[in-house]
This record gives C-alpha cells, sequence and structure tokens, in this order.
C-alpha cells in the first residue's frame, strides 16, 4: 500500500486520490494539499470531554433531523465543485453535527458540517484555533466552537453567510446553546465532571504596605 510522504519531503499538492491510499496506522489530514501527520492519539481527557459533548448532541438529535459524529470520520470539503479524488482538504473534527443527509456517503462527509467542536490538547492549540478555523470559515461551517478543557474556556464562531463573526468566549460554566440547533444546549456541569480540579490559590495574608 502506498505511504503518506514524510514530513522532511518536498512538499507536494495531495488530494483525496493520493489520502484514501494510504496505509499504517497514523491520521492525516490534508489542507490545502498539504499532508499533516495528527497528534498521537489524545490522552483521556480529551477523550471524555469528546464523548460528553457529543453525547449530548446526540441525544437531542435522537427525533430530529442531523446526525452527530466523533473522530476519525473523513470530511471532504470541496472548494468548488470538484471530484472526490480531486478534493484537497479532508479533515477530522472531534464532534460535528451533519443536518443535510445528502453530505453523507460511504466514505464519511462531503460538505460542511453545521456544527463542529474541536477539543484543544497542548499539540494542536495552533492548529486547531488558526489553520483548521480558517478551513471551517472558508467551508461555511455554521458554528464553530473551540474547548480548552484545561483552562475552562470555549471560544464560539458563527458564520455570517460570509466569515466568521466576533467570538465569544464563555468560562465552561452553566449552559451553551448551539445557535444553529435551536434547543441543543450543552451543560458545561456534565463535561466539568470530566476535568481536573481547579488549584488551589493559597490566601496570601494582608498585602503589606511600602
Amino acid at each position: 500500500m502506498p505511504q503518506p510522504p514524510s514530513q522532511t519531503e518536498t512538499p507536494q499538492h495531495l488530494t483525496w486520490s493520493d489520502y484514501q491510499h494510504w496505509s499504517g496506522p497514523q491520521r492525516w489530514e490534508l489542507i490545502d494539499g498539504q499532508a499533516r501527520a495528527m497528534s498521537p492519539a489524545p490522552g483521556v481527557l480529551h477523550q471524555d470531554v469528546v464523548l460528553e459533548i457529543a453525547s449530548q448532541a446526540k441525544q437531542f438529535l435522537e427525533d430530529k433531523p442531523g446526525r452527530a459524529f466523533v473522530a476519525p470520520l473523513d470530511v471532504r470539503l470541496p472548494q468548488h465543485d470538484e471530484a472526490d479524488e480531486q478534493v484537497d482538504t479532508v479533515v477530522q473534527p472531534d464532534v460535528l453535527v451533519v443536518c443535510d443527509p445528502s453530505k453523507l456517503d460511504e466514505r464519511g462527509v462531503r460538505g460542511a458540517p453545521d456544527w463542529v467542536v474541536e477539543v484543544i490538547s497542548p499539540g494542536t492549540a495552533g492548529y486547531d484555533q488558526v489553520r483548521k478555523r480558517r478551513v471551517y470559515e472558508r467551508a461555511g461551517v455554521r458554528e464553530f466552537w473551540l474547548v480548552h478543557p484545561q483552562d475552562r474556556l470555549a471560544i464560539l464562531y458563527r458564520h455570517d453567510g460570509k466569515a466568521f463573526g466576533r467570538p465569544d468566549v464563555l468560562e465552561l460554566e452553566g449552559s451553551s446553546e448551539v445557535a444553529v440547533l435551536p434547543g441543543l444546549v450543552i451543560d458545561w456541569s456534565r463535561v466539568a465532571r470530566w476535568l481536573p480540579p481547579l488549584p488551589v490559590v493559597e490566601d496570601m495574608g494582608p498585602v503589606e504596605r511600602m
């Protein structure tokens, strides 16, 4: 079976045609024809948060249009009407919801999901917050959330039809509604039970004035 390119090789423009024939256990994504090896398998915290958010979405969607998925699932994001074999951007969001069944096939998803959540790990922060955010914006993902378990923060982007607007930045407290899926509310208390305890801040006593 063909092998994916080494990170040290001369960059080449790759497509879904190349991607789907790679062998080996390593997971990859393609962005604008450039391959990126996914970080090592995420840890327990990452998995707990992903599955908690996805389970809340799946439960909400049980009697409604739309389906919730978790990685690994290939999402092909064509920039025009190119055939699958020519698509040069393929990503694997941590959590995604697709409302249009015509976007689903045996290969995964073709086209922008309605809602995407990326749960940030230390090794993926820059990639998720910069490169993948731009890809989701360009593709027309209607709502994109970045969840930072270690910092207990979420950054919520919503698409206005042209671009993502100014994000909402909030603490993982209370609940947050998914705007593009009215009625779906993510309960952060159910997510927080999987998070590490907050550090205890020692009381330093009164500050002595000079």
